[in-house]
């Protein structure tokens, strides 16, 4: 979203929490020397939080398509190729809200340190074992989960840091271009995953992924230390009673309790079906790792335009149709992709997906940060966590379902069931 026109965020209704509040500590020293996505970049704080994103979002596409592989050549089994995926969201569900409500106490650059170093540890253990030829399908689970509380942090404290740095006003733009950096990763990093594979096997692709980790690592340590924004209440609360608060605040606000609806319908039956993506490309399109690889990347193609797209020319009366309808869109296109006959149909479809998943994911982070109070942000986006760590629930579902009836008619028949969700749930999206 281009946030040059300095438009405001919609009013609240009545007896709900403002939907443009005043920017927090960290966003009250910001500069202000434009709101257009280059001057963002100019600015060191966001840059080197959105390098930090970016790096982290290209070493999570090439992981997981190498892992896809990699345990369905060991096993054959498409269920535990959605376990994979499901094990790196596992601990958004568990430990979203306890992270959103404990990062109002913790100095924020330290938090993000801790998460940068823990992913290349997992990356570059996985990276020795497989060289040493002991690498096996449960240290990947288990490397999936270590990394997937990383993940859970990304809200709480990365994205909360950018929106302090560069204030309520200019969250939409920053968001467009944080998410156009997930979906550039889209493109590189199964085509990377893919090829590596190919070339090196898993070893290569988690060697990557480790010396990407540093390159994250030198951008954080240049990130100036930020003192919680929530300190003081935090001071006076513990953890459970801040989440308590958190979600009383989510009850309260029907525009957020509308957000983190779509999330959850987008998580559970949406999201999963990319973990079929390496079975359905083998099995029903007859491809190898490379052909799989550089098929995922075309979902990314089409994200990276469509946060393009939103940069340019959304604006505050269109966050509601890109959220939605986003979410709408996605969900009919991966059925086309499931049922897809040919290769180039199914890239069709995937590139839709990937623009569809733009608006969706674009306005997530930004809805919640606008509508949620500034002192219940970071308790807020923890909670945006839990929901998106519902999808584990999806992946199970999926794999079972594939395992029944085959990963095509199972993805197609998520995207249904899907749709039947979001038709069934108007009442609180219709608020937003």
């Amino acid at each position: 979203m281009d946030e040059s026109t300095g438009t405001a965020a919609p009013p609240a209704a009545d007896g709900e929490a403002g939907a443009a509040p005043g920017a927090g500590r960290g966003a009250a020293a910001a500069p202000r020397a434009g709101n257009g996505a280059r001057s963002l970049l100019a600015e060191p704080a966001f840059r080197r939080l959105w390098t930090v994103g970016a790096v982290v979002f290209v070493v999570r596409w090439i992981e997981m398509i190498a892992i896809g592989v990699f345990v369905y050549r060991q096993t054959g089994s498409a269920f535990l190729v959605a376990m994979m995926t499901m094990l790196r969201l596992l601990p958004l569900g568990l430990l979203g809200a306890v992270i959103g409500a404990a990062a109002e106490r913790v100095e924020r650059r330290a938090a993000l340190l801790a998460v940068v170093l823990g992913g290349l540890a997992v990356s570059a253990a996985m990276a020795l074992l497989a060289h040493a030829g002991q690498l096996a399908v449960w240290h990947v689970a288990l490397g999936s989960f270590l990394n997937g509380i990383g993940w859970a942090a990304d809200n709480p404290v990365r994205r909360l840091m950018i929106g302090e740095a560069v204030g309520p006003e200019r969250m939409g733009t920053a968001m467009s271009l944080d998410v156009g950096a997930n979906n550039a990763s889209r493109i590189f990093g199964p085509t990377l995953g893919g090829a590596l594979y190919a070339a090196a096997g898993i070893e290569g692709a988690f060697a990557l992924g480790a010396l990407l980790h540093l390159v994250a690592l030198g951008a954080a340590l240049r990130v100036g230390p930020a003192r919680a924004a929530g300190a003081p209440a935090a001071a006076a609360a513990g953890v459970l009673g801040r989440m308590a608060e958190g979600v009383a605040a989510v009850r309260q606000d029907r525009r957020l309790t509308g957000i983190l609806a779509v999330t959850v319908i987008f998580n559970l039956f949406g999201w999963p079906f990319t973990s079929m993506i390496p079975v359905i490309g083998q099995d029903r399109l007859g491809l190898g790792p490379d052909g799989i690889g550089l098929l995922a990347s075309v979902d990314g193609v089409g994200a990276f335009g469509g946060a393009v797209a939103l940069a340019l020319w959304a604006r505050p009366r269109h966050y509601r149709a890109c959220y939605v309808g986003g979410v709408t869109l996605y969900l009919a296109t991966l059925i086309a992709f499931a049922l897809a006959p040919q290769v180039w149909l199914a890239a069709a479809a995937l590139l839709l997906t990937g623009l569809a998943q733009a608006g969706f994911a674009t306005m997530q982070a930004t809805l919640v940060f606008l509508a949620a109070p500034p002192e219940m942000r970071s308790r807020v986006l923890g909670l945006l966590s839990v929901c998106i760590g519902t999808g584990p629930l999806g992946f199970v579902a999926l794999g079972l379902l594939a395992e029944a009836v085959g990963a095509s008619a199972a993805t197609a028949a998520m995207g249904l069931a899907g749709l039947a969700a979001l038709a069934a749930t108007r009442r609180w999206w219709g608020r937003i």
